[in-house]
């Protein structure tokens, strides 16, 4: 969801103090915490400031629940201002208001998403249909009706579920137990992601494919992130990685662990987590303009994506079902401070995109200051370099409505319906970019009434919440229909956006039992120029002059956090690749007369940067193979070594037809302990990153394949595989594999060690006592198939084990062990033993704990 994803979400809480990973690259723990601190503290002040709605008294609050606890108040779901701004707005028609309210105030169902690139997906996917939805259909259809559990209609594939219960009612209900310890499982291994179901859309809209290389800009905590992983990896065949890969980034690097944590359960080689603020990601570009990007085929010369997804932080009213602080915390001064934020980080990603590639603009708010004045004010800047696209005939299960041609803005207590209105000490506060964009102004003078209706966007208040009536919609005159005039306001004047706003989509909760999400999906056409930019640093220029406004004037409805915010994202200049630079420094001079100007100056200190930073960076390499230019992050270091990677490749007989070379990295600058494998495309970028200075901050990436080990026991190898990285390297291990039947192999995930004389298959003790000491793998044989086949089957299960002295010992975390135990029950029918026979098989110091 997206305001859960980036610090300056306003309804979200970063976690502190829970179970933590260590991310790859130990030090990234110890660096400055600096960027987080600033917007909690802009939050906490924001809250502070905001209108509080004082709570019922306490003998109302025990009259109403029965006087059980009168020190017990419960949550107040109302806010006055909240209903009075969204009226205005006309986000839902006027009969439509109490459903629409209603709603908001209920739970929010509990869904979740199955991960149809694991390896077990089609065992949940049959325990879900003929297991739990059949037994909580006959145990719960009296209080959560016949459809208590249910696939989401429009995601593709059954691969997303709904719930009739929250997720407070999952835990609570005893009913529900069995279900909510599946689910949980299920979320630890990776198998499923629990997610709002409207923060599911933004990724299916872009369309990925396998060799798509995705941008995920503001990824934390990671479930969308997890999604386009899911795309990617999704048709390939055994062994073989995609050929394209997802850059997650966020600008918190508490929430980069989490969104590390979090995507670690994909277990990939094609992905990279940055840590940068989104609107000012790094270029990294070798070349000086658009002809020199295609100069060397087989070099990346400049950092571009194919799909962009911009999921901005956002004021996140589209969750106020999740949580009942947004309630107290609601004002309408959030989106407002955000919208310009909202824009410099979507035009960053539209410079980002490569010319013919999709973005998708998302946010979790119902907000049109933040939903379509951004993607007008995109549109705007972008000129024909960009087009909103109709993406009506996609997903067409999915209720969406249109989006609004035409809104007002709220700023102390006041509505403007044109820049013109606002009064001049606010016009630095207030943004043109905020309104409705239109050459002209229409009068409406059409039958009076008592609610206020826009002309152009009757059809988004119209409908009924049904499938086949948004189907009608959305083609009707390319998503408006035209109708009656009635009920309309008869001297409003009403300034229409002249973009195709319609074609933005809009899931308000009442429809599909949902939260509220805005997406809006954006096509490059071409490269955007020199006065494009200029537009941006306009904008720029007027945050300077805000924030000098903001030191002589009080805030009574946003409170220093609007200070504080603009200050550290509207006082920054944005730098896209070097053509556009240049073409920006080009216009400037033309525009203003002069190559002096405060604008063209800074523009020419970047470009002279840029510059030196090429002329620089050969020299700089050599040091940063032993610190990196980021404060306490280690840096990526390709893993060199020819003798430890032929000790490996022999120990294990690697086939030569994957490939180590240039494909292992680390972050230990003396002591190699881990080794990630990274994908071909994961290579080139960090190779790119390499030639340019290191401009990404690279948190974390590719999947632990090889790790050191500190046994005593002889190993002629001194790294052991990794259960991360075994399912892609099996099909090409030819050494240290023992096969073993159903029954052995659960009493190893069982009991983690166990004697070579203990197995009920001598043979297989034998083999593996007569193994040499080290690191080997234990695959799962069921019936007769031969070894070949069964090693590139992508169905079958194998495990990493120890062979010690005496005994093999499993080295697979706990979650995952009781995973393939699971695996094991349903396939087989396999009972885990009694405690007595627990006691019977000796644990061994080191091994117990998994890897």
């Amino acid at each position: 969801m997206l305001a859960a994803r980036n610090p300056v979400s306003l309804h979200h809480r970063i976690v502190a103090g829970g179970q933590r990973r260590r991310c790859v690259g130990g030090s990234e723990r110890n660096r400055g915490r600096t960027q987080g601190r600033h917007f909690t503290q802009a939050l906490e002040s924001l809250w502070r400031h905001s209108p509080r709605i004082h709570p019922p008294s306490a003998a109302a609050a025990a009259a109403a629940g029965g006087g059980a606890n009168p020190s017990w108040q419960p949550p107040v779901l109302e806010n006055a201002a909240f209903e009075e701004y969204y009226k205005v707005q006309q986000i839902v028609r006027k009969e439509e208001w109490d459903a629409f309210m209603s709603v908001l105030r209920k739970p929010l169902p509990a869904t979740f998403r199955i991960n149809a690139s694991c390896q077990f997906y089609k065992d949940i996917c049959s325990k879900l249909e003929n297991d739990f939805r059949r037994s909580l259909e006959s145990e719960v259809s009296n209080e959560y009706g016949e459809d208590a559990i249910r696939p989401l209609p429009w995601y593709p594939g059954n691969l997303a579920w709904h719930l009739n219960f929250s997720r407070k009612e999952l835990r609570k209900n005893l009913a529900l137990e069995s279900f909510h310890e599946f689910l949980k499982h299920e979320s630890d291994v990776g198998n499923i992601t629990r997610q709002e179901a409207v923060s599911m859309v933004p990724p299916l809209f872009l369309n990925v494919q396998p060799d798509h290389h995705i941008l995920d800009l503001c990824a934390a905590p990671g479930s969308k992130t997890f999604q386009l992983l899911e795309m990617i990896h999704q048709s390939k065949e055994s062994g073989l990685l995609p050929g394209g890969l997802v850059m997650a980034n966020d600008i918190n690097v508490q929430r980069c662990d989490l969104l590390i944590h979090n995507t670690k359960r994909m277990c990939t080689a094609n992905l990279i987590v940055t840590n940068h603020e989104a609107q000012n990601f790094p270029n990294c570009s070798l070349a000086k303009d658009y002809s020199e990007v295609y100069k060397d085929t087989c070099k990346l010369q400049r950092l571009e994506f194919d799909r962009v997804l911009c999921d901005v932080p956002c004021s996140g009213d589209g969750t106020i079902r999740k949580g009942h602080d947004m309630w107290r915390k609601w004002n309408s001064g959030m989106g407002n401070q955000l919208h310009l934020l909202q824009v410099n980080i979507a035009m960053r990603g539209i410079a980002l995109l490569k010319v013919g590639g999709r973005m998708v603009y998302s946010t979790c708010s119902m907000n049109p200051v933040e939903n379509e004045a951004v993607v007008a004010e995109l549109l705007r800047r972008s000129g024909n370099s960009v087009e909103l696209l109709d993406v009506s005939c996609e997903l067409p299960e999915l209720v969406r409505r249109p989006g609004l041609s035409t809104w007002k803005v709220k700023d102390r207590g006041s509505w403007f319906q044109t820049h013109d209105d606002v009064p001049h000490d606010r016009k630095t506060v207030v943004l043109p970019s905020m309104f409705p964009s239109s050459d002209i102004t229409e009068e409406s003078h059409a039958g009076c009434g008592d609610f206020e209706m826009n002309t152009d966007n009757r059809s988004s208040f119209s409908r009924n919440c049904n499938v086949e009536e948004t189907r009608k919609i959305n083609h009707d005159m390319d998503g408006v229909s035209i109708g009656s005039t009635k009920n309309l306001d008869c001297t409003s004047n009403i300034m229409n956006s002249k973009f195709p706003l319609h074609r933005c989509m809009r899931i308000v909760p009442h429809d599909q039992n949902s939260g509220a999400f805005f997406i809006a999906v954006l096509h490059k056409l071409a490269p955007l120029n020199g006065s494009q930019i200029q537009g941006t640093k306009i904008q720029h220029t007027l945050g300077k002059d805000r924030i000098e406004q903001l030191h002589k004037e009080p805030q009574p409805e946003a409170g220093p956090y609007e200070t504080i915010l603009t200050r550290q994202h509207n006082n920054v200049l944005e730098v896209d690749d070097d053509a556009e630079l240049l073409g920006r420094r080009q216009n400037l001079n033309m525009d203003n007369g002069t190559s002096k100007d405060k604008n063209s100056t800074e523009v020419e200190m970047v470009f002279n940067d840029v510059e030196s930073g090429r002329e620089e960076s050969g020299d700089r390499m050599k040091k940063l193979q032993k610190q990196s230019r980021w404060k306490g992050v280690d840096p990526v270091l390709f893993f060199k070594d020819e003798v430890v990677i032929k000790s490996i490749r022999s120990f294990f007989g690697i086939k030569e037809s994957f490939s180590l070379e240039g494909h292992l990295v680390t972050r230990s600058t003396d002591n190699a302990r881990r080794m990630y494998y990274i994908s071909k495309s994961v290579k080139e970028i960090v190779e790119l990153n390499e030639q340019v200075g290191e401009q990404l901050k690279i948190a974390s990436l590719g999947v632990k394949m090889f790790e050191r080990h500190r046994s005593k026991d002889g190993c002629s190898c001194a790294y052991r595989l990794s259960y991360e990285g075994l399912s892609l390297l099996l099909p090409y291990i030819s050494k240290r594999i023992l096969y073993a039947s159903p029954v052995d192999f659960h009493r190893l995930l069982q009991y983690r060690t166990i004697n070579f004389a203990h197995f009920v298959d001598s043979r297989f003790g034998e083999e593996a006592a007569s193994l040499m000491p080290g690191c080997c793998v234990v695959v799962l044989v069921e019936g007769h198939k031969n070894a070949d086949s069964i090693l590139k089957d992508p169905t079958t299960i194998a495990i990493v084990c120890w062979r010690g002295k005496g005994t093999m010992n499993v080295m697979v975390s706990q979650p995952d062990r009781k995973d393939l135990l699971e695996r094991m029950a349903y396939r087989f029918g396999i009972k885990a033993s009694t405690e007595e026979d627990e006691k019977f098989y000796p644990k061994v110091n080191g091994f117990d704990q998994g890897s």
